[in-house]
C-alpha cells in the first residue's frame, strides 16, 4: 500500500515503523528534526512542509493512495490536511486522531469522509468504566461476535504457587516479570505478582475470583482522579456519568476553573500547589475506592499512584503513555491503563489490520494479539475440515453455539463458528497468514 502520515511526533513514528515493513511510507512534517531522525531509522519518504499546503501534495499527485493518515497534535490541521489532500490525491481510505471532544460526532465524518475517527482520549476514559463493573481485575476486553471476555487479573502477593485449569475460564498468557508468553497447555503454573489473562463468560468470572484467591473488592463509590487535563477530566466526566463521587486533584488553578466549567460544578476539585503524600492524609483521600493518575508523565503517575497505594487505597490506576514503563507498572502492583498516544496507534493499526474477514486486537501492551474470524452463512469454510496450526506461543479456540473449545485437532467448519486465536506479537504474522489463508 502507499500510505501518507500526517505527523512526525510519537504516533507518526511509531506507525511510519510498524507500516514501512511492507508498505511505502510518505510521512510529512513542519519539523525538519523530526524527519531527519525518521529518515535515519526507517525506509520512508519524508515531505518537509506544512500538510495543510496543497503544494506538499502535488510532489506526489502521480500516485494512487491508499491510506491517508493524520495524527498531529492539531485538530483543525488534521482536518485541514486530509480535505487539501483529497482535493489533490486520489484517496481510497482515511483515518484521523481527534483530541477535542466536540468534533467526536457522525456529522464530522460524513462531512469529511472519514473512515476512521480516532478520539484515543473517550478510549481511554471508557476502558476505565469498564473496570466498574469488575473491581477484582486489572482490564476486560470484549471479543466481537460473541458473549466472551478477557478478563486480566493480578494475583496477589500471598498466593501460594499452584497450577490451574479451568475449561469455563481458561488461561490464554501470562505476563511474568515484564515478559508474555502465551499459556498453551492445560495446567499452567500461577505464581504471585503473575498478570494472567482469561478467556470466559461473565457468568463465570466468580470462578476465577475464587481460584486466584482474591479478596472481594469493595463496590467503587468514591474516586480521586489525580490531573485535570483534557484526560483526567474525560475521566472524572465518565465516573460521574456512572454515579459515582468523584475528586480531582491539580496544581494549575486555570485547569480547575476550566474543569468545574466542564463538569459543571458535579465534582469536587481541589488546587493544590504542592506534591506531598501528605495530601492524601489531609483531604481525607485514604478513604477513596480507586485512584488514577492522568498526567502525560509516567514517572509522575508511578510515584503519585504508591502514593495512593501507601494511603491505603486498594485500586491504583496510572495512565501509560510510555510502553516501556508498562512491564514497570505491573511490577509495582498499579493497573495500568493505555494514554491517548498508545491508545491513537494501537486503534489505528488494529483499523488497518482487520477487515470484514478477521478482526485484530491488541492486549498486554502489545506483547500479545487475538484475531477474531466468525464464519457467515455464506462463507466457502462451511463443512470444510481444517487443521489448527502447531506455533509456538500460540493458542485457539473455537466458539460453537456459545460454547467454548480448545482448538487442537481437526474440525469441521459449521455456519456460525468463531475462531479465535491468541499469540506474542513476535508470532502474529504467521497465525495472520493463516487465519487469512484458510
Amino acid at each position: 500500500m502507499n500510505i501518507i502520515i500526517s505527523g512526525a511526533g510519537k504516533v507518526g513514528f511509531n506507525l511510519a515503523k510498524t507500516l514501512s515493513l511492507g508498505h511505502d511510507v510518505i510521512i510529512i512534517d513542519k519539523n525538519i528534526d523530526a524527519l531527519l531522525r525518521i529518515q535515519e531509522s526507517l525506509d520512508v519518504l519524508i515531505l518537509h512542509g506544512s500538510s495543510e499546503d496543497r503544494s506538499i501534495y502535488e510532489q506526489i499527485e502521480d500516485r494512487q493512495i491508499n491510506l491517508f493518515i493524520a495524527v498531529t497534535d492539531d485538530d483543525n490541521a488534521n482536518l485541514v490536511s486530509l480535505m487539501v489532500a483529497d482535493t489533490v490525491l486520489d484517496i481510497n481510505k482515511k483515518m484521523i486522531r481527534i483530541k477535542n471532544q466536540f468534533l467526536n460526532s457522525q456529522e464530522i465524518i460524513d462531512r469529511f469522509g472519514i473512515n476512521k475517527l480516532i478520539f484515543p482520549i473517550d478510549i481511554a476514559s471508557k476502558t476505565i468504566s469498564k473496570l466498574l463493573a469488575y473491581p477484582e481485575t486489572n482490564n476486560v476486553k470484549f471479543i466481537k461476535h460473541t458473549n466472551y471476555k478477557i478478563i486480566s487479573i493480578m494475583v496477589p502477593e500471598y498466593f501460594e504457587a499452584k497450577t490451574f485449569y479451568s475449561s469455563k475460564f481458561p488461561i490464554i498468557g501470562i505476563e511474568r516479570s515484564k515478559e508474555f508468553f502465551i499459556a498453551s497447555h492445560n495446567n499452567v503454573e500461577i505464581l504471585a505478582h503473575d498478570l494472567v489473562y482469561f478467556i470466559g463468560h461473565k457468568e463465570d468470572i466468580q470462578e476465577i475470583y475464587q481460584a486466584m484467591e482474591l479478596e472481594k473488592s469493595r463496590d467503587i463509590h468514591k474516586c480521586v482522579v489525580y490531573g485535570a487535563e483534557p484526560l483526567g477530566v474525560a475521566i472524572a466526566k465518565e465516573l460521574v456519568h456512572s454515579g459515582r463521587s468523584v475528586k480531582i486533584l491539580e496544581k494549575s488553578m486555570e485547569l480547575c476553573k476550566k474543569a468545574d466549567e466542564i463538569l459543571e460544578g458535579k465534582v469536587s476539585i481541589i488546587n493544590t500547589k504542592y506534591n506531598s503524600s501528605e495530601l492524601f492524609c489531609d483531604e481525607g483521600l485514604e478513604h477513596a475506592d480507586i485512584f488514577v493518575a492522568t498526567s502525560k508523565n509516567d514517572e509522575f503517575n508511578i510515584v503519585k499512584s504508591l502514593e495512593a497505594k501507601e494511603s491505603g487505597i486498594k485500586k491504583v490506576i496510572a495512565i501509560n503513555n510510555d510502553l516501556e514503563h508498562y512491564g514497570l507498572m505491573h511490577l509495582l502492583g498499579i493497573i495500568a491503563i493505555r494514554g491517548p498516544k498508545i491508545s491513537a496507534y494501537n486503534s489505528i493499526m488494529e483499523e488497518i489490520s482487520s477487515t470484514n474477514i478477521v478482526l485484530q486486537k491488541f492486549f498486554c501492551g502489545s506483547k500479545g494479539v487475538m484475531f477474531v474470524r466468525k464464519i457467515f452463512p455464506y462463507s466457502k469454510l462451511i463443512n470444510k475440515e481444517i487443521k489448527a496450526p502447531i506455533r509456538e506461543n500460540t493458542i485457539l479456540f473455537i466458539i460453537r453455539e456459545d460454547r467454548l473449545s480448545p482448538f487442537e485437532h481437526n474440525i469441521k467448519i459449521e455456519s456460525g463458528d468463531v475462531l479465535i486465536a491468541f499469540s506474542t506479537a513476535i508470532e502474529s504474522r504467521n497465525i495472520k497468514d493463516w487465519m487469512y489463508g484458510l
